[in-house]
C-alpha cells in the first residue's frame, strides 16, 4: 500500500506540471481544449491525493510500522482519535494534508467557476497547479510520507505527549486548511492581472473564498489558543510564539483585504491596494507553512528542522516577484474610478482600518524575525519577548476596536461632524458611564478603563444599529420584534454578519483586558493538608496518587476549593503531571474551574519524596469570554458568507 501511495504522489507531480503548462499554453494560443485538459488534470490530482490520504490513514490504522511515518507517529495502544490525528502530527503527513486540501479546494473552485469565470480559468488553473506542484514536489523529493524502513519495528513511538489533546483533531488541520485556502483568492487575483480583466468580476468571485479562508484560519487560531491554555500550563492562551504569530499575520492582512474589497466594489477605489493585500496574505500564509517546518526559528509548535528553508524561500519570493511584476504591468488598468472625497468618510475609515491591521501584522512580523536579523547583522541572537508585542500591538488593537464603533456611523463620500456626533451620543454616553463606574469601584488601570470604554462604545453602536433597523421593520411591515430582527439580519447578511463579527471582537477584547491586567498568580510548595490562598479562593491539598497508564507514569493531586476564608467547599480539582517514557517528556494536565467572571487554573509542577507538591495557581478574569467571543466572531463570518437582500425590505 505504501508503494501505491508514493506512485499516486508521482502521478500528481506529473499532472501538476502538465496542468500548469497546458493552462498557460492554452490561454496563450487560444486553445480551449488544452485549458479543459488542464482542468481535468487538476481534478485528477484531487483524486490521486485523496487516494494518497486514504492510504496514509489506512497505514496508520492498520498499523504498518514498516512505514517510517507510521512508526514515528502511531503506536498499538493509541486511541482512534489520535491515530486519525497522527496524519498531520509530523512533517511528511502535514505536507500531504496541505497538498490534499488544496487539491479539493481547487477542484471545488473549478467546478463552481468554470462557466461563470471562463476567461479567468486558465490562469486560475495554472496558479493552483503551481502551488500544488510545490507541495507535492517536496513530498516526492524530500519528505515522502510513504518511505518504507528495511525492517519492521515491533511498535511505534506514538505522537508527542503535548499533542495528546482533543484540540489535536481541530487545531492543526484547521490552521493548515486556512493557510492553503488563501491560494484560491490569490489565484483569481493573478488570473485577473494576467487576463487584464480587472473590473469587479474577480472581486465577486473571490469574496466568499476569502471569507472561507478567513473563517477556517480563525478557527485554527482560536483552537490553538484553547490548546495553549489547557495544555501548556503557563496560565495564558497566546504567548506570541513565532508559529502562533505566523498564523495570526495572514489572518490580520486577510481581514484587511475583506474590508478593502468593499471599497472597490462600491466606489471603484483601492484596486492596486487590494492586489497588494491579497499578495501579502498569500505570501504570509505560505510563510506560516514554512515557519512550521523550516527550523529557522525555535517554537514549541514547529516540526524538526530540515532542508526545506531554501526551497520555501525560493517559492515564496518567486511567487511574490511574479505577482509584483504583474501588478506593475497592469498599473494602467488598475487606476481608481474615484478619489477620496473627504477625510471624514466611510472610505477613509476603511483605509485607516486597513492601515491599523497592517501595522499590527508588520509589528508582529518584525518581532518574529528580529532574532534572525540581529544574529545576521550583529552576530548576537536577540530574543523578542511577549511584552514587546503587547506594548506595540495593544494600542493599535485598541484603536481598531474604537474604529469598529465609529466607522459604521460615518457616511460614504462625506460625513459631517454634527451627524456623527448625534449618532454617537448614546453609545458614547454608555461608554463614559461604564468608565466612570469602573473608576468608582476602584479600577485604576488607565489603559484597562479606556479599553473597556472602547468595547462599550462599539457594542453600543452595534446594538443601536440593530435596534434602529428592527424598529423600522417593526413599524413598516408590522412584524414582531424577533421576526423583525431575524429578517433584518437576512436582508443584508454581509453588513449585519459583520456586526456579529465585530461583537465577537468586543467580547474577545474584554476577555483579553480582564486576563491581562488582573491576573493573579501564585507558585507554592505545600505538604498534604496544606493550603494556598489565591484571590478569593482557598485551596487545600488533600492527596497525591501515582498510577502507571500504559507508557506513562501519572501523578494526580487532588485539591478542595473553598470560596473565601474560611469559606465553603465549592469544587474539587484534580491536577496531573505525567512522564512519557517513550519521549522522556513531562506534561502537565491543567485543572480548570471556568466561570463567566473568572477561571481558577491549577498546574501541578511536581511532587517530592515526602509528598509535598508544588502548584502554580492562576486566577484569570473573563477568559471564558475569549472563547465565547471567538465563536461569535466566526458566526459573524458564517452569516456574511451568504450575501443577499430581501427585495424592498431593507431599512
Amino acid at each position: 500500500m505504501a508503494d501505491l501511495g508514493y506512485v499516486a504522489l508521482l502521478l500528481a507531480f506529473a499532472l501538476g506540471l502538465y496542468s500548469a503548462t497546458a493552462a498557460l499554453v492554452g490561454a496563450r494560443r487560444d486553445r480551449p481544449e488544452l485549458v479543459a485538459s488542464a482542468r481535468n488534470g487538476l481534478l485528477a490530482i484531487a483524486a490521486l491525493l485523496t487516494f494518497a490520504a486514504v492510504t496514509l490513514w489506512y497505514l496508520l490504522l492498520t498499523p504498518d510500522f514498516q512505514v517510517k511515518y507510521v512508526a514515528g507517529f502511531s503506536s498499538r495502544d493509541m486511541p482512534f482519535n489520535y491515530l486519525i490525528a497522527a496524519f498531520w502530527a509530523g512533517n511528511e503527513g502535514s505536507l500531504l494534508w496541505l497538498a490534499w486540501v488544496l487539491s479539493l479546494l481547487g477542484a471545488v473552485a473549478l467546478l463552481v467557476h468554470w462557466r461563470r469565470d471562463r476567461a479567468l480559468m486558465p490562469y486560475v488553473i495554472a496558479t493552483i497547479a503551481a502551488v500544488e506542484l510545490f507541495f507535492v514536489s517536496m513530498m516526492v523529493f524530500q519528505a515522502n510520507p510513504f518511505h518504507v524502513l528495511p525492517f519492521v519495528p515491533p511498535d511505534g513511538r506514538g505522537i508527542n505527549p503535548l499533542l495528546e489533546t482533543r484540540w489535536m483533531v481541530v487545531h492543526p488541520p484547521a490552521l493548515m486548511t486556512g493557510f492553503v485556502a488563501w491560494t484560491i483568492p490569490f489565484a483569481f487575483a493573478m488570473a485577473a492581472l494576467a487576463s487584464g480583466r480587472l473590473g469587479n468580476e474577480w472581486i465577486d468571485s473571490v469574496r466568499q473564498w476569502a471569507i472561507v479562508a478567513w473563517l477556517v484560519l480563525g478557527l485554527g487560531n482560536l483552537a490553538g489558543s484553547a490548546w495553549a491554555y489547557g495544555v501548556l500550563g503557563w496560565g495564558g492562551y497566546w504567548g506570541w510564539d513565532p508559529v502562533e504569530n505566523a498564523a495570526l499575520m495572514p489572518w490580520l492582512v486577510g481581514t484587511a483585504f475583506i474590508h478593502s474589497i468593499i471599497i472597490q466594489k462600491r466606489r471603484g477605489m483601492l484596486k492596486v491596494w487590494n492586489m497588494v493585500l491579497i499578495i501579502l496574505t498569500f505570501g504570509l500564509a505560505m510563510f506560516g507553512t514554512f515557519l512550521d517546518r523550516s527550523g529557522v526559528i525555535s517554537s514549541v509548535h514547529s516540526f524538526a528542522a530540515d532542508a526545506f528553508a531554501p526551497l520555501y524561500l525560493t517559492f515564496i519570493l518567486g511567487s511574490a516577484g511574479v505577482a509584483a511584476a504583474l501588478v506593475v504591468y497592469r498599473l494602467p488598468l488598475l487606476r481608481s474610478d474615484n478619489t477620496l472625497d473627504a477625510v471624514l468618510s466611510r472610505e477613509a475609515a476603511f483605509l485607516l482600518n486597513n492601515l491599523l491591521f497592517l501595522a499590527v501584522a508588520f509589528a508582529t512580523f518584525w518581532g518574529t524575525l528580529f532574532p534572525i536579523v540581529s544574529e545576521a547583522v550583529r552576530g548576537v541572537k536577540v530574543t523578542v519577548a511577549a511584552p514587546f508585542f503587547s506594548q506595540v500591538n495593544g494600542p493599535l488593537m485598541l484603536a481598531l476596536v474604537i474604529l469598529m464603533g465609529i466607522a459604521p456611523l460615518i457616511s460614504w463620500r462625506k460625513a459631517t461632524p454634527s451627524y456623527l456626533a448625534r449618532n454617537l451620543a448614546y453609545p458614547l454616553g454608555a461608554a463614559l458611564a461604564g468608565m466612570g463606574a469602573l473608576l468608582l469601584v476602584g479600577v485604576r488601570q488607565g489603559v484597562a478603563v479606556m479599553a473597556v470604554g472602547a468595547c462599550i462604545l462599539t457594542a453600543g453602536v452595534i446594538f443601536q444599529e440593530w435596534a434602529r433597523g428592527s424598529a423600522l421593520r417593526h413599524r413598516t411591515f408590522q412584524e414582531g420584534w424577533a421576526t423583525a430582527f431575524g429578517r433584518l439580519i437576512a436582508s443584508n447578511r454581509p453588513r449585519y454578519g459583520g456586526y456579529v463579527a465585530h461583537l465577537g471582537i468586543v467580547l474577545v477584547a474584554l476577555g483579553v483586558v480582564g486576563s491581562s491586567f488582573y491576573q493573579i498568580s501564585s507558585e507554592t510548595t505545600i505538604p498534604k493538608g496544606g493550603e494556598i490562598h489565591v484571590g478569593a479562593y482557598r485551596l487545600r491539598y488533600d492527596a497525591a496518587q501515582e498510577q502507571l497508564r500504559g507508557h506513562k507514569l501519572v501523578t494526580a493531586a487532588t485539591l478542595t476549593v473553598f470560596d473565601g476564608n474560611p469559606g465553603r467547599p465549592i469544587d474539587t480539582l484534580v491536577a496531573e503531571r505525567s512522564v512519557d517514557f517513550r519521549w522522556g517528556q513531562a506534561v502537565s494536565e491543567v485543572a480548570l474551574r471556568s466561570a463567566p467572571l473568572e477561571d481558577l487554573y491549577v498546574v501541578l509542577a511536581g511532587v517530592d519524596g515526602s509528598g509535598a507538591a508544588t502548584f502554580k495557581v492562576f486566577v484569570n478574569p473573563l477568559v471564558l469570554w475569549i472563547w465565547v467571543g471567538g465563536l461569535v466572531l466566526l458566526l459573524g463570518g458564517v452569516v456574511s458568507l451568504w450575501p443577499g437582500r430581501e427585495k424592498g425590505s431593507s431599512p
